[in-house]
């Protein structure tokens, strides 16, 4: 069988060569690119995000990767978001006062975490809900976090029974915040699957066996 084909998006994000070392050790054939191409037609998108939900958006915008996301989604074309890159699927981000629209694909606002110490960085737990694929075998295992910002509120439509509501995963540092979400295609961590061990590596390799 042949390896699952995984495009990690190349727009300047600081975590890609970790991303890309992490995949194919999972047994993914990784192509680093923003090439439309690349893009569309891999198997798996990886979305990677460091720094200011501003900046990551500028970096997606200027490489057309909110249109090339978009169409992923909509095509049931499987696309996995990491860290900057779950919140930016978000509303919008608020940061030292100023709103950035996000994509728009989830109800809710990146807001800085109410809690003593930020930004939050070390490892931590996560309360999976029942049916995740991508805590399948790790649900009571910590992951790496480091971030400041976070979505701290959910409040997705559940009266449109045509919809499936998506499977969110919480944390918590000073209050709950939102650690994954699970929604058809798309799927995004808070947390740095790269840089959580074996956890991390079992958490990405439940995602690439879900591209077969």
């Amino acid at each position: 069988m042949n390896a699952p084909r995984v495009t990690v998006l190349d727009y300047g994000s600081g975590n890609i060569r970790s991303a890309v070392r992490a995949l194919e050790h999972v047994g993914a054939e990784v192509t680093l690119s923003a090439a439309a191409d690349d893009v569309l037609n891999a198997d798996g998108l990886v979305v990677p995000g460091v720094g200011a939900f501003a900046a990551v958006m500028q970096g997606l915008k200027d490489v057309d990767a909110l249109r090339m996301i978009g169409r992923r989604v909509a095509g049931g074309r499987p696309v996995l978001g990491i860290c900057v890159g779950l919140q930016v699927l978000f509303e919008e981000g608020v940061e030292h006062g100023v709103r950035t629209q996000g994509m728009g694909e989830w109800p809710g606002t990146v807001e800085r975490l109410k809690a003593d110490v930020v930004p939050h960085m070390g490892w931590n737990t996560v309360d999976p809900p029942e049916g995740s694929v991508l805590f399948e075998g790790i649900a009571d295992e910590r992951f790496y976090f480091v971030h400041s910002y976070g979505v701290q509120e959910w409040n997705f439509d559940v009266t449109q029974p045509a919809m499936r509501p998506p499977l969110v995963t919480w944390s918590t540092h000073g209050g709950p915040f939102i650690a994954a979400v699970e929604n058809g295609p798309l799927s995004a961590t808070q947390f740095h699957p790269e840089k959580s061990g074996d956890a991390g590596a079992q958490l990405l390799r439940n995602w690439i066996s879900s591209l077969r």
